[in-house]
C-alpha cells in the first residue's frame, strides 16, 4: 500500500466504507463470529505508533477512573509505603536495568522497588513508588477520556530502552537484555554506528543480564521488511542526533535497514515531520514516532534554556499535538494513533507480569488506542503486549506473521467497535502549537545511561 492523498480516500471511498463495516458486521454477528475480530478491511488506512519512555500505568495514570491502580506498594521487607507525588520532570533518573528488574519483581512478589538505584541518589530507597500528578497529564487523562486506555499492556521485555524499542520494530532484540554500555568519554551509542569496542549485554542463564557482550547490530527481521515485501509504505520518524548513535532509533540497530536504502528514504529526522507530512498529505500506511529527550516523559535532569522546552508537561503536549493534527486532518476517519511507553522507568508498579519467556514480559506500561472507531471513555484490562501491537498491524494491512511475539500475543479488538460509525474529532487544548514543536531545539541529551 503506498501513499494516497487524504482527499481521494475522503471523497471516493467514505459511503463504501461505512456501509461495508455494517455489512461485516451483520455477517460477523450472523455467522457467530466475532465483530471486532479485525478492522474489516480497507477501513483503517494508517497506523501511528507514537512512543514515548519510561512510565509504568501506577505511576503515570495514578488514580484514573477505571483503571488498576494504587496508592500505596510494598518494600523487600514486605512494609508498606504510600505512594507520592513526583512531577513529571523531576531531576532524578530511577535505574531500570535488567538487574533492577530481576530485583523489583522478586520472583512475582513486586516488593523490591526499594532496592533501586537514582542518579542522583536520593535520602532512601522510596523515591520509586511515586505517581505523576494529574495536573502534569492532562493531556493524556483527556485522550483516555475520549478513546481508549489499556491498563493490562506489559512490555514484551524486562530491560531498559534498547531491548524494548527493538520488541517494537521486530517483537525481539536477539537476546539483549540492556542498554550498550557508555564509550571512554561518557557518549552512549544506540546501534550499528557504535563505535567497535561498544557491546551490549544478552540474558544469561539465570535470567540477569550476565551473558555475552556483543557488538548492538543486529539483522532479524522486523515488520518494515514485512511491509517492504508487501509494498506496504511505512516511515520511522527519529530526533536530528548530535551523534547518530545516541537517539531512540530502533533502525539503527538493523544492519540490514541501517546500511540499505531504506535508512536514507523511510528512517527520517527530525521527528517532528510527522507534523509536516500530516499536513502536507503524506502520511505512510504505518509510521513509528520517536519523541526528543524533553518530551519523551523520561526524567529530566537538568536540561532548559528554552521556554517552550520547560514545560512541565511537554510529553504530553507533544502526544497530543500530534493527534490534534491528525484529528483536524483528512486522515482522521481511517487512523488509528497507539501511544506506548516503552517500558516502566523504575517506577513502582503492583500488578506481577506474566512470565512468558526468558526475556519477560516486563512491568506494565500504559498504552492508549486513539481512533474515531476506538471505544469512547473505555478502559481495556485485556492482557497486551508489544506483539500485540505489531498484530494488530498485520492484521490491518493483511500481513504475514512476523512469527516472534505476534504470534503469541493478542490482538487489540477489545480496544474497538467497528460495528458503529466514525466518531468525529474534537482537539485537546495544548498551549503549545505545531509551530512551536518546528522551532524547538533538539535537546542533545543521550538516551538511558543505566
Amino acid at each position: 500500500m503506498g501513499v494516497r492523498s487524504p482527499k481521494g480516500r475522503e471523497n471516493g471511498h467514505a459511503v463504501p466504507r461505512a456501509v461495508a463495516v455494517f455489512a461485516l458486521a451483520l455477517v460477523a454477528l450472523a455467522s457467530g463470529r466475532d465483530a471486532q475480530a479485525a478492522p474489516p478491511r480497507g477501513v483503517i488506512e494508517h497506523v501511528v505508533l507514537v512512543i514515548q519512555e519510561n512510565r509504568s500505568v501506577d505511576n503515570l495514570f495514578n488514580g484514573f477512573p477505571g483503571a488498576d491502580t494504587v496508592r500505596s506498594g510494598r518494600r523487600h521487607d514486605d512494609s508498606v509505603v504510600a505512594l507520592h507525588p513526583v512531577s513529571l520532570n523531576a531531576p532524578v533518573d530511577v535505574d531500570h536495568a535488567r538487574q533492577t528488574f530481576v530485583n523489583s519483581y522478586n520472583h512475582g512478589r513486586m516488593n523490591g522497588f526499594d532496592t533501586i538505584g537514582t542518579l542522583p541518589r536520593q535520602r532512601n530507597g522510596d523515591f520509586p513508588y511515586a505517581y505523576v500528578p494529574q495536573s502534569e497529564t492532562k493531556s493524556y487523562w483527556a485522550l483516555a477520556r475520549e478513546f481508549t486506555l489499556a491498563d493490562h499492556t506489559f512490555a514484551s521485555v524486562g530491560g531498559p530502552s534498547f531491548p524494548a524499542h527493538q520488541y517494537l520494530i521486530a517483537g525481539t532484540a536477539d537476546r539483549a537484555i540492556d542498554n550498550p554500555n557508555r564509550t571512554a568519554n561518557n557518549v552512549f551509542w544506540w546501534g550499528c554506528d557504535s563505535p567497535s569496542d561498544v557491546r551490549v549485554r544478552q540474558i544469561g542463564s539465570d535470567g540477569g543480564a550476565d551473558g555475552p557482550k556483543v557488538f548492538p547490530c543486529f539483522d532479524y527481521r522486523t515488520l518494515a521488511d514485512v511491509m517492504d515485501d508487501n509494498h506496504v509504505s511505512w516511515r520511522s520518524y527519529a530526533p536530528t542526533p548530535t551523534d547518530l548513535g545516541s537517539i531512540w532509533s530502533a533502525f539503527d540497530a538493523i544492519h540490514h535497514i541501517r546500511y540499505g536504502p531504506d535508512w536514507t528514504e523511510k528512517v527520517v529526522t527530525p521527528q517532528t515531520r510527522v507534523l509536516t507530512d500530516i499536513s502536507a498529505g503524506a502520511l505512510p500506511a504505518m509510521s513509528w514516532v520517536t519523541p526528543d529527550f524533553r518530551s519523551s516523559d523520561h526524567e529530566t535532569y537538568g536540561i532548559g534554556g528554552h521556554r517552550q522546552a520547560d514545560a512541565t508537561d511537554l510529553g504530553p503536549q507533544w502526544v497530543a499535538t500530534v493527534v490534534n493534527e491528525i484529528g483536524r486532518s483528512a486522515y482522521w476517519k481511517n487512523t488509528v494513533v497507539i501511544v506506548v511507553w516503552d517500558d516502566w522507568g523504575g517506577w513502582y508498579d503492583h500488578v506481577p507480569p506474566p512470565q512468558l519467556d526468558a526475556m519477560g514480559l516486563g512491568f506494565r506500561v500504559p498504552m492508549l488506542v486513539i481512533s474515531p472507531y476506538a471505544k469512547h471513555g473505555y478502559v481495556s484490562h485485556r492482557q497486551y503486549e508489544f506483539g500485540s501491537i505489531l498484530k494488530f498491524v498485520e492484521e490491518t494491512f493483511a500481513l504475514p506473521s512476523l512469527g516472534t511475539t505476534d504470534a503469541r500475543a493478542g490482538d487489540l479488538s477489545d480496544c474497538f467497535d467497528f460495528t458503529k460509525p466514525p466518531r468525529d474529532y474534537a482537539p485537546i487544548a495544548t498551549e503549545l502549537t505545531v509551530a512551536d514543536f518546528i522551532a524547538m531545539p533538539p535537546s542533545d541529551v543521550p538516551p538511558d545511561g543505566e
